[in-house]
Formats: structure tokens, sequence, C-alpha cells
């Protein structure tokens, strides 16, 4: 099993920068989670770090993961097994079938693409792993988006990272805005702010009051909110009861647009504007949709003078696939 030298090493602390667009009337910062150095970067390639100790310990022969087409969580796996020298076998969705770019990339690295109805995903996983292990093998699955323990482990980190930044800058953040999707970025950025407050309080030193805010890019918010919550148990275990409280997880499903991958005008023109003015790529389906999210909760709540964080959690194939969205348009009009 070959080693990768980033993930023996571990991710460097990812820049924190204030954007010079404007976008409202507060102070915006953007934390750069999309320039980790692997497959595109992304927080999806700092959760794989985790899962990479995970997957050496136990010396496992094949990966197997769940995701769309558009998936950057099923790349970047496919591409760290790839450079592992391992097996990969993603299973996805027959529903949507475009060719996008994370999708050739998933191609080029090697994986195993099987597709089956939505209905029945998890018969599929299961029947898969007990046929590998019927064969021999020893396969390692990671559930869609990185989710579970590890990559809650891998956003407490992040949230680590916003504190050190804070302390090293005297910039407090009054707000974290970032994209919500299977759960785990959330779950560990609010895990590690509770973790933080706790030791803070205990040391008896001040804590300022901070929100995180979850924008669904397509739950509703009563599934994402308790998908969130039990991410937040699983990881704090015994310390959830003393540490939790409900006004900590603020997830809205207010910008979903009618589900995964949907957007509307006025999110392409969202990232035009940030592209132009601060030559930052974003997608349509996590970014995007959620910078314009965060852009329309301040509005509506009224949040004005404050130093506001977004985490820009990665997608970089897919800007490229809404360019070639607008070629298309463009040609067909013509």
């Amino acid at each position: 099993m070959k080693q990768i030298a980033l993930f023996e090493q571990g991710i460097h602390p990812t820049p924190i920068v204030e954007m010079s667009g404007d976008y409202g009337k507060n102070r915006y910062y953007i934390k750069r989670e999309d320039m980790i150095p692997f497959s595109f970067g992304g927080n999806k390639a700092r959760k794989a770090a985790e899962f990479y100790k995970e997957i050496k310990d136990c010396e496992a022969d094949i990966v197997m993961t769940y995701g769309s087409n558009s998936s950057n969580h099923c790349r970047i796996i496919a591409n760290m097994a790839c450079a592992m020298g391992l097996a990969c076998h993603i299973i996805s969705p027959e529903e949507n079938r475009e060719m996008l770019y994370n999708t050739r990339l998933v191609e080029e690295f090697g994986a195993v693409i099987e597709t089956c109805p939505v209905t029945k995903v998890s018969e599929t996983i299961d029947r898969r792993v007990e046929a590998y292990r019927q064969e021999g093998k020893n396969p390692y699955f990671i559930l869609g988006g990185g989710h579970g323990n590890p990559g809650t482990r891998a956003c407490v980190n992040t949230y680590r990272e916003i504190a050190d930044y804070e302390e090293q800058t005297g910039i407090c953040f009054d707000y974290i805005f970032h994209a919500s999707g299977t759960g785990t970025t959330q779950a560990g950025l609010v895990s590690g702010k509770l973790l933080m407050e706790d030791r803070k309080r205990k040391n008896a030193q001040t804590v300022k009051e901070k929100k995180i805010v979850g924008i669904s890019i397509a739950r509703n918010e009563e599934r994402g909110r308790e998908v969130v919550r039990q991410s937040v148990e699983e990881y704090l275990g015994e310390k959830y009861q003393a540490l939790y409280k409900e006004e900590e997880l603020i997830f809205t499903d207010a910008y979903c647009m009618g589900g995964y991958g949907k957007y509307t005008q006025e999110v392409k023109q969202t990232i035009e504007e940030v592209m132009a003015k601060d030559g930052i790529p974003m997608d349509s389906t996590y970014v995007g949709k959620a910078f314009y999210g965060m852009k329309r909760y301040v509005e509506e709540h009224q949040i004005c003078g404050k130093n506001i964080l977004f985490v820009h959690t990665g997608g970089a194939p897919l800007y490229f696939d809404l360019l070639d969205k607008g070629q298309e348009t463009e040609r067909r009009q013509a």
C-alpha cells in the first residue's frame, strides 16, 4: 500500500482572507479549504486524510463509497485510492448520469462506478461489500460525503484553525457560514466550537458569542438538523449532554431551490460576481449556492457591522461544468 506524503505529514492550515467584493454591510472573510493541495482541494480532501489513516491501519485492499455524478467526495476518494495503489468501487444513483468533470476524473482514476436506483442504494452497498468479502478481499466502506467520526474530526480541525486565526489576528468572527450537505462539516464546526468554549470557560477565559449557520443544499430543515445533531452526539460522546444546546445548531433549508443540484439565475450571478471581484471559483451545487444563501440570510436577518466568515468547502471541477453549461446555452440561443 503506497503512502500519500501530504496525508502522512498532515494538512497545513488553509488561508483565511478578507473578501474585496461588496457583499453587504459587513466585513466578509473566506476560508479557502479549496486550496488543500490534493485533487483540487476542498474539505473532502481534509476528510479523506482522516479516512486514509483508518484504511492503512485495517490494511484494506479496496475502498468503497457512495455519491452522485457531481460528488466532490467520490472524486477525492477515487484519487486517494489510486494514489495508494488500491482498487476503488463507487455506488452511484442511476437517476442522473450527466457526464460531469468529477465523473470523468473518477473514471480517470480507475474507479469502478456501479449505478442503481436511488431506492436500492443501501441494499446494493451491502450486497457489494459482502461479495468482496466472499472473494477474500478486505473492503473499507466510507459513507457518502465522508460522513462519520473521521469526517467530523477533520472539520473539528477546521474550527481549531479558525480559532487560531482569531487568536493570532485579533479578528473575531460573529458568524460562520458554510454549505451543509451530509452534515459532517457542520457537525465538526459545532463540535469544535463547543469543545473550545468549554476549555476557555474552565480556564476562566472570555467566550465571545459566535453563530455557525449551515446553508442546506438539499435536505429539509427537520431531517438536516437531526443528522447534524446525531453526528455531534456521536463525536462528543459522554461530553454531549453537558455541552450541547439546541440553539447552537442553526440549519436553514430556505435556499434549497428545489433540492440537490438545483439553482437559480441569482446563484449563477453570485458565482460570476465572486469570481470577477475576488478571483475565487465557486460551483452551483454546493459553495456558490451556499454563498448566495448566506447573502440572503444576512439580508433577511438584518445583520450589519459584523465579521462574517464563509468556509469554502471546495468543488473546483464543478465550476467548469457551470461554464460549459453557459456556453451550451449561448450556442443554442445563437
